[in-house]
């Protein structure tokens, strides 16, 4: 009979060294689970986040970080209580080749303590939850009021004549930036034209949907003057993450300085002027669609005839931005990109309180306006923001285009249309 030599030591170590190597596996994946929660914390927790909703900036705002501060804490426990519970039983009752435990039916008292436990959890999550909803829709105690119009992928903000804000005397239309004065109840009446959008700036208020056919009614209350930033939340499109906007808050001074700006009468640029070439290429290329307040054309015999856009002839939306004063905002393009330089605008978003109207209503001046993006935008704007899954979508059997199309102008008609523009500050 043959005999083999059997290492001892050998068959003794190797399931010693697979426990080992089984516990250390444990302990790596462990502290990688661990790396990787802390860094996904650390990483909600920046400080320059301009959308961030724990960071409330008015009245409505506040309402909801009081009600999800507790909400967020009970989760948590529950969330820490839940997961220390389950990794217990993993680790405690792993399968280890034992046999089947005895079966039995629970043990009642545990299931009732489980079962009126979580259901006192939720009541004392959904009165103050409710309670809250209710406050947040309240809307007598507004002052001010301002239409907010969604549409792929920009936001129109019509100011109607109005004994509030101070008093109004004419409508004013804008785009991009919500401008608004401070410290004030305002009323944002929302709606759309084409499909279901979502209007939320998350320091000012929670989110609220605007839907075509239908009026929403948000409450907007900024504690203090600044910018405060938003984005669209429901898909509406190709370029649905390409839909922003911004809330200006400005001091009860500042905003009647704002409303004057805003009516102040069209002056023509000085004739033979860059700006006057400009006023031309503007009438020959974009006013079909685009309004300026104001802008004419006088005829030989002296007639003058006012310019007015028609853009529910060109366009699927039948709207689009109204560029009276365009200078005056910081953003175009729904508040995709800047018209300020990245120095300029970092210097008006960081102003203190105290200082932020005077250098909103500086406008957008020669050497602060963002020449390269608002180039390429009016060189070939479907190229800087989609519109079109492909190309043979760029008409549709109307005729229609859906956003701005390219409009083939050269580096000298645009040249004069911005020259143009920054006239109407």
């Amino acid at each position: 009979m043959a005999h083999r030599n059997i290492n001892m030591a050998t068959v003794r170590t190797v399931p010693h060294m697979t426990r080992m190597s089984r516990r250390m596996t444990r302990r790596r994946t462990l502290t990688g689970l661990g790396v990787a929660g802390a860094a996904l914390a650390l990483a909600g927790c920046a400080q320059d986040a301009p959308q961030d909703t724990w960071q409330p900036k008015g009245d409505n705002a506040q309402m909801i970080h009081d009600l999800q501060w507790p909400v967020f804490l009970i989760a948590g426990i529950v969330g820490v209580i839940v997961i220390a519970v389950i990794a217990y039983v993993i680790v405690r009752y792993r399968d280890t080749g034992q046999p089947m435990p005895e079966q039995t039916h629970g043990k009642p008292a545990l299931e009732i303590t489980l079962t009126i436990l979580p259901a006192l959890i939720l009541v004392g999550v959904g009165i103050p939850t409710v309670t809250t909803i209710f406050e947040l829709a309240e809307t007598d105690d507004t002052e001010c009021i301002i239409n907010v119009t969604g549409q792929q992928w920009w936001w129109e903000y019509d100011y109607p004549a109005q004994d509030g804000c101070g008093g109004i005397s004419a409508p004013i239309v804008t785009s991009g930036q919500l401008v608004m004065p401070a410290d004030t109840n305002v009323l944002l009446r929302l709606t759309s034209r084409d499909v279901i959008h979502s209007f939320w700036i998350p320091a000012l208020n929670g989110k609220k949907d605007t839907v075509p056919g239908r009026v929403h009614l948000l409450r907007m209350h900024a504690n203090e003057p600044g910018i405060y930033a938003g984005q669209c939340t429901e898909f509406c499109g190709l370029s649905h993450a390409n839909m922003k906007m911004e809330a200006v808050a400005l001091s009860a001074e500042d905003f009647e300085t704002w409303k004057a700006n805003q009516l102040e009468a069209y002056t023509p640029p000085e004739a033979g002027s860059l700006a006057a070439l400009g006023e031309q290429a503007y009438i020959a290329n974009c006013a079909y669609c685009h309004q300026v307040n104001g802008l004419s054309t006088t005829a030989p015999d002296g007639t003058v005839t006012p310019v007015l856009a028609n853009p529910d002839q060109f366009v699927v939306s039948g709207a689009a931005p109204n560029l009276t004063h365009l200078m005056t905002r910081n953003t175009f393009a729904g508040a995709t990109w800047d018209l300020l330089t990245p120095e300029c605008r970092e210097r008006v978003w960081n102003a203190p309180p105290e200082e932020f109207g005077a250098l909103y209503l500086q406008g957008v001046t020669p050497e602060c306006l963002n020449q390269v993006d608002l180039r390429e935008w009016i060189r070939n704007a479907p190229a800087k923001k989609p519109m079109y899954a492909l190309p043979s979508q760029a008409a549709n059997s109307g005729g229609l285009v859906r956003g701005m199309p390219a409009l083939g102008l050269n580096e000298t008609q645009i040249d004069q249309i911005i020259a143009y523009l920054l006239e109407r500050n």
